[in-house]
């Protein structure tokens, strides 16, 4: 058997469908996807596009089961019409039945189009079949060879008019063909000129397919090659043989170019499976970085709103990856969808709870307000103070309001609070008129630096009398107090360099009483006292903002710890007394 009747390419007729890489519909909405659907039924080759339908057709079902199943509809999809008593009620099942309509239209079209296809290829059958039993009479009668030839040549035309059979019978029906077509060649004696003739004809159109296929060896576009190629194939095996001189020879130029084109259309494909390869990979590490976030437990809105960033740029990453192999893309978009979805069902249940809570809180500062509004007016100032701070205390443990809520219910608290510590002050002890002790050490700090010096006794008496001036004054607003600490320790340093740290200078060791250990305790107990005073006065002067919160959450930690030591020193000077009763 030699080349004509055995090329090497698969002798299958051309599929009315395409087969290219169809697109990830799989990220597409419902519009868009009716939208695919659509503009496919009104194209040119909608019947080529069967698989890219039925693709559509599926991505469009798996979205609209998991989008009816989260509106909490039935996600089971029938094949059965929408009523549109369904389609009024639900948004999904107008979608739904406006697909199913245009999807029937298409498939009612598409049957139709297969029914006439497939009559057409039983028509050409017959007719193949009738062509080769005039052939197949043609070679078996060899009586009057020189009409046979043109005889010969009017039934190879029609042949090659008569369009593609039934799959099933292609092969048979081209061997069967073939076969006689070679007997005609080789069994029957013709006139030596025209098949001379002959020959030289289909070696001029042979070399031309060899040239093509050589130029296709050529294209950057490696599938259009190799379609092109077949579409050679399939026209060299209509054409008759050349002179056995040049059969092998002829062949195996064709039979090399074929091979490149096959062999680079393989590499292709073996570079698009190491590439999908590729694409799995990096997108099984993105499901496993979307999952472990997924997984952590988050306890407040800046970590939601930071790892919610993470998660949409890993998503955009994801949507610069390339497709998966085929068998695996659809399964890896599902897992990161999937961990997608169970981040973000977490957060919306976190905000969910958190605005229960944000409520909550609401009530209970709202009732600290109208405690705080009906203790304003009150006159019993060391009673009501301490009820105050309570109240501060209180507020400061409880979380987050509503924002937009959240403003008006400070304001009320912070003006009943100031109404009531602005009345005390009026009614207070002198001392504590903080801005008049801040007038008056301001005083003594510009006096200290009119000092002129009279010897060394009178300025350590000066510096004595000036320091015991500066502790006689009360407090200063708190953020005065550093400023003007400042300010009246460089004064003394500056006057007398022998001042240290603002202390009176200790008197000869030799003159010094010991201290007891309950002299020390009574005096950390009154230290201890007036720290408490100044951080509950000025705990009150700190504004409204996220700074000043933490400052006065920290001040008022130092109040709770020093009211414990101050009970606990109490403790132990009264057991000292007891004991100094006893002896």
């Amino acid at each position: 058997m030699n080349e004509e009747t055995k090329p090497e390419v698969v002798e299958t007729p051309v599929s009315e469908t395409t087969d290219v890489a169809l697109p990830n519909f799989a990220e597409k909405t419902l519009a868009e996807l009716s939208s695919l659907f659509q503009d496919l039924t009104q194209s040119v080759d909608r019947m080529k596009r069967s698989k890219e339908a039925e693709a559509i057709k599926a991505a469009f079902y798996k979205l609209l089961s998991r989008e009816k199943t989260a509106a909490g509809e039935d996600g089971l999809i029938s094949d059965d019409p929408v009523s549109e008593e369904e389609a009024a009620e639900s948004p999904l099942s107008a979608i739904e039945a406006a697909f199913k309509s245009l999807y029937a239209d298409y498939k009612k079209e598409r049957a139709e189009f297969n029914r006439q296809q497939e009559a057409e290829r039983e028509e050409n059958l017959t007719r193949k079949q009738a062509v080769i039993e005039e052939l197949k009479a043609l070679v078996e009668n060899q009586e009057d060879m020189k009409d046979a030839f043109p005889k010969f040549r009017e039934i190879q035309d029609r042949w090659r008019e008569i369009g593609p059979v039934p799959q099933q019978n292609f092969r048979d029906i081209n061997d069967t063909y073939q076969h006689y077509v070679e007997q005609f060649y080789d069994l029957v004696q013709i006139n030596r000129e025209l098949r001379d003739l002959d020959f030289k004809k289909n070696l001029e159109a042979k070399t031309a397919f060899c040239e093509a296929a050589e130029k296709l060896s050529e294209d950057e576009d490696v599938i259009a090659a190799f379609k092109e190629l077949q579409k050679l194939h399939e026209q060299w095996k209509d054409l008759g043989p050349v002179a056995r001189e040049y059969r092998d020879a002829i062949w195996e130029r064709f039979r090399a170019a074929t091979a490149v084109i096959n062999k680079r259309y393989q590499a292709h494909f073996e570079g698009v499976k190491e590439q999908q390869a590729e694409n799995l990979s990096k997108k099984q590490a993105l499901c496993e970085k979307v999952e472990a976030i997924a997984a952590q437990e988050i306890t407040s809105s800046s970590q939601w709103n930071t790892l919610s960033k993470e998660i949409e740029a890993l998503q955009a990453e994801w949507r610069t990856i390339g497709f998966a192999t085929r068998k695996d893309n659809q399964k890896i978009y599902e897992r990161f969808r999937a961990a997608c979805d169970a981040f973000f069902e977490h957060k919306r249940l976190f905000y969910s709870e958190f605005k229960d809570s944000m409520n909550e809180n609401m009530d209970k500062k709202l009732s600290i307000v109208e405690q705080a509004e009906a203790l304003k007016d009150s006159t019993a100032w060391k009673e009501t103070t301490e009820k105050i701070i309570e109240l501060q205390k209180q507020w400061k443990e409880i979380g987050a309001v509503p924002r937009k809520k959240s403003e008006a219910l400070w304001k009320r608290f912070r003006s009943a609070c100031d109404a009531f510590f602005a009345e005390r002050d009026k009614h207070g002890r002198p001392e504590n008129d903080f801005y008049a002790n801040l007038r008056a050490k301001k005083a003594l700090i510009a006096e200290i630096e009119a000092y002129e010096h009279a010897g060394a006794e009178e300025d350590r008496a000066a510096r004595e009398a000036f320091v015991e001036r500066w502790n006689a004054i009360g407090f200063v607003p708190f953020k005065e107090k550093e400023a003007v600490g400042e300010a009246y320790k460089a004064a003394l340093q500056a006057k007398f360099p022998s001042f240290k740290g603002g202390r009176r200078e200790a008197a000869p060791r030799s003159e010094r009483r010991p201290l007891t250990e309950k002299d020390r305790l009574v005096q950390k107990f009154h230290q201890l006292q007036q720290d408490i005073q100044t951080y509950e006065n000025n705990i009150g002067f700190f504004g409204l903002s996220k700074g000043a919160e933490t400052l006065k959450a920290q001040m008022q930690e130092r109040i709770d710890a020093a009211k414990e030591e101050l009970l606990a020193l109490r403790d132990k000077i009264r057991q000292m007394d007891q004991a100094e009763t006893e002896e």
